[in-house]
């Protein structure tokens, strides 16, 4: 190392440089491939076999992407007003290019504006739009009807829903299925491998571009509704409006958090060092870092994601964690030395903060490494790019601070800040005068954090990702409250024998009834109607339907209850089912039959939306209890079930959290303990070092239990980022202690120097850190607004335990050999 820095990079380091910086501008010509990633796959599991079938079941039922228009009309909603306004967004929406089609109150079938016989309704099916229909039975069917009310109308009749179906891509399926099958392909041939680069590289293009049109199609349906804003409230929702809506968010934070940071980071180190060469400096290291981190990013095509668009934070709070202390060392020996050479100060500098500065880089890839450990995507990217992001600024910092020192001229230190600030002297008295308020304090906390985390849960509602003040908030709430729900939940039944015709001899009357009006459907279609079949939907849908948390639930049952009313309170029989089934027009059967039966698949689907915004909602509860109750209902001989859609998918995630964090907080903890005994060399130390970190952690697992805040995808990485970051304190402060010991063999006096030297450079790491996760506040995301909040507070108690505790714990347990006095 001394060589390095002796021969080369402090003899030549012009030259250093030069190439160093030509290697930077070639990692940074890739970080304009740097991508972002805000779709909903990312929020779920990579290789979860209940993804598969979701995709599955859309394919079998034919259902599609969709975005839901809300609107609440100033006038009554079936007013001409209201209604001309619904029609003319309708229709210029429904030219878009990626629109399928448009339903609404307009185009909806009427089945009972009046009551009519079957034969005669599916021949001449009236909508409201049609004209012509008594608009007094309209509402009444609007409001009572199983197939709209709370569905397409709000109870209170005040808001409406537009659904707008999104044309289905068949290539981006096509080319996902592709890809799929030879990514989870553990057995893959040099072969596969090859394909499957090419294939991921067409299906990332292919992505892009669909991302792009959809976006596009998203502002152009929102300039439509903005034209209509005076009417009454509109508000869009929908999978792909919220992740082109959070593609946003994570552009702006990126920009947000890397400008207001330079700006603090700016404030501070002015603040602390008033010289300005310690202002520019450090900015233009973190600056450089950033480069090279977003250009390796965009190398290995690591993209951003909901989870990871605090990047560029973690990136400069890190960089210049290690940048203040070579600059705090630097002005501690040239402060020390005054007659030192500019040349032996920088050597000493680099020399002696090297071997700390590498052990804190490694035991904070440990943290963040164990992040891969976690089979959630985003989660392990993020263990990825921060462990290669942060050695990348260890190797920047060593390199740039000491190439560009040299050629500086010496500055002695304007210790101003440090003269008139005590907070490290204040500690060191307080550690030498009250130890027993700092164990009592400790035991205390510990306490505190078991209660805490004991209560800890996993959950947390889509809907409160996002502040109130965001449009995705207002749609999703108007949804959630007046429209049925927001969190699709499916129930897929598959009978058993295909073409059971155990009811056939009951039918065989009725046959004869309709066999003029119906010779064209003597297919098996209407065999398969039975009884038996539509008793077990009706059973199904009525147990779902009385499940709190579900707010609606769509099914052929909801047809079936319809068709008893028009068939004088007696239940339709299979021919008139089948008469339904196939003479129904297309459009309106595909809104109302379609969705819900395959009879090619002898299955059935239940549509049900949960309530998402409910906070007596639990997830996983829900899913098992249902599971349990169909399991009573269903009988085995009969069919099978299965529960899917995305409440299943987003709870798979939110259950693999617990075993997520048990692993890398289990991971890190081992990990770094073992590093402690090979750095330190001493099993007590290792223990004392350990122990300092593991309690700021129990703090904030155990305000996230009293204070009921879930554990989700964002909260999950605390303790691992927290303990990465926060154990460069300890480190340093056991380093300098070794050092500061060796001089007196005093355990008390070591900890003063320690204090007076290495603990104003961890206070002001903390200080910048504490700063930069601050900043996090301004996102519009509310689990990064939790992310930041707890780190700032986890990143306070690490640098009070390293303070107090650490140096009580050196001085009570005495590690060293060579012991004079306490």
């Amino acid at each position: 190392m001394k060589n390095l820095y002796k021969y080369i990079i402090l003899k030549f380091p012009i030259l250093t440089i030069i190439l160093f910086g030509a290697f930077i501008l070639l990692l940074g010509s890739y970080s304009s491939k740097l991508e972002i990633d805000a779709s909903a796959q990312t929020l779920l599991l990579e290789d979860d076999d209940d993804l598969n079938y979701f995709r599955e079941v859309s394919k079998k039922f034919q259902t599609t992407d969709m975005l839901l228009l809300t609107y609440k009309p100033k006038v009554e909603l079936l007013d001409d007003k209201s209604l001309d306004v619904i029609s003319s967004i309708s229709k210029e929406i429904s030219e878009l290019d990626l629109v399928e089609n448009v339903v609404n109150i307009l185009n909806v079938p009427l089945l009972q504006s009046p009551v009519r016989e079957i034969t005669e309704l599916v021949d001449d099916v009236q909508t409201l739009g049609n004209g012509g229909v008594d608009k007094t039975l309209v509402k009444e069917e609007l409001k009572t009807s199983p197939l709209y009310s709370g569905i397409m109308v709000s109870k209170d009749f005040s808001t409406t829903a537009i659904i707008i179906n999104i044309k289905k891509d068949e290539k981006y399926f096509e080319l996902l299925n592709k890809r799929n099958e030879l990514l989870f392909n553990d057995n893959r041939t040099s072969e596969e491998n090859d394909r499957l680069k090419k294939i991921q590289i067409e299906f990332k293009e292919y992505r892009d571009l669909v991302r792009d049109l959809e976006s596009q199609n998203i502002q152009n349906i929102r300039n439509i509704v903005n034209k209509y804003k005076d009417s009454g409230e509109l508000f869009l929702g929908g999978p792909s409006m919220i992740a082109s809506d959070v593609i946003g968010f994570i552009r702006s934070d990126l920009v947000v958090y890397g400008s207001t940071l330079v700006f603090m980071f700016i404030f501070i180190l002015w603040v602390i060092f008033r010289q300005i060469r310690w202002i520019v400096f450090p900015i233009f290291i973190c600056f450089v870092a950033v480069v090279a981190s977003t250009g390796i990013l965009g190398f290995f095509g690591w993209e951003i994601t909901v989870l990871s668009s605090n990047f560029i934070a973690l990136q400069l709070i890190l960089t210049i964690s290690i940048v203040l202390h070579l600059i705090v060392r630097y002005r501690e020996l040239a402060k020390k030395y005054t007659y030192s050479s500019q040349y032996k100060l920088v050597l000493n500098t680099v020399l002696s903060k090297a071997n700390p500065s590498l052990f804190a880089v490694v035991t904070t890839i440990a943290g963040f490494g164990s992040l891969v450990l976690s089979n959630i995507r985003p989660v392990i990217d993020l263990g990825w790019m921060i462990s290669s992001s942060i050695l990348m600024s260890l190797i920047i910092t060593f390199i740039i601070f000491p190439a560009v020192l040299i050629k500086l001229s010496k500055l002695q230190p304007n210790t101003k800040f440090e003269d008139s600030f005590s907070l490290t002297k204040s500690c060191a008295t307080f550690v030498e005068n009250k130890p027993k308020y700092i164990f009592i304090t400790t035991v205390a906390v510990m306490i505190f954090a078991f209660i805490g985390t004991s209560k800890l849960e996993v959950e947390n509602s889509f809907i409160n990702y996002f502040k109130k003040s965001t449009e995705i908030y207002k749609g999703m709430e108007i949804i959630d409250r007046d429209l049925g729900g927001t969190t699709p939940l499916d129930i897929v039944i598959k009978f058993k024998d295909i073409h059971s015709f155990e009811s056939s001899n009951d039918i065989d009357d009725e046959f004869s009834d309709f066999e003029d009006e119906f010779e064209a459907s003597s297919s098996e279609e209407q065999y398969w109607f039975t009884k038996q079949k539509m008793d077990l939907i009706v059973k199904v849908h009525d147990y779902l339907q009385n499940i709190e948390h579900i707010g609606s639930v769509q099914s052929f049952a909801t047809m079936l209850k319809v068709g008893n009313t028009l068939n004088n309170g007696v239940d339709l029989d299979g021919f008139k089912l089948a008469l339904i089934y196939t003479k129904l027009p297309k459009e309106y059967r595909d809104i109302v039959v379609t969705p819900f039966i395959n009879i090619e698949e002898n299955e059935v689907r239940f549509f049900t939306r949960v309530i998402d915004s409910n906070v007596e909602l639990r997830r996983d509860e829900l899913i098992k209890k249902i599971n349990s109750d169909l399991a009573q209902i269903i009988s085995p001989d009969e069919a099978t079930y299965r529960v899917t859609n995305l409440m299943v998918l987003y709870n798979n995630m939110l259950q693999s959290l617990y075993e997520s964090q048990i692993k890398t907080l289990g991971f890190v903890l081992l990990t770094l303990f073992f590093m402690f005994i090979v750095l330190f060399r001493s099993i007590l130390i290792a223990f004392i070092a350990i122990t300092v970190n593991l309690i700021p952690i129990g703090i904030v697992f155990g305000i996230m239990g009293v204070f009921s805040i879930p554990l989700d995808i964002m909260t999950i990485t605390i303790a691992a980022i927290s303990i990465g970051i926060g154990v460069d304190d300890t480190i340093h402060y056991i380093h300098r202690f070794k050092e500061e010991f060796k001089k007196d063999h005093n355990y008390t006096n070591a900890m003063i120097r320690s204090h007076a030297s290495i603990g104003y450079a961890m206070y002001y790491t903390t200080l910048v850190v504490v700063c930069g996760f601050s900043i996090l506040i301004l996102s519009n995301l509310v689990p990064t607004i939790y992310f930041g909040l707890l780190t700032v507070l986890v990143m306070i108690t690490m640098l009070t335990s390293a303070l107090l505790l650490l140096p009580k714990m050196l001085i009570w347990l005495k590690p060293y050999k060579k012991v004079t006095t306490i």
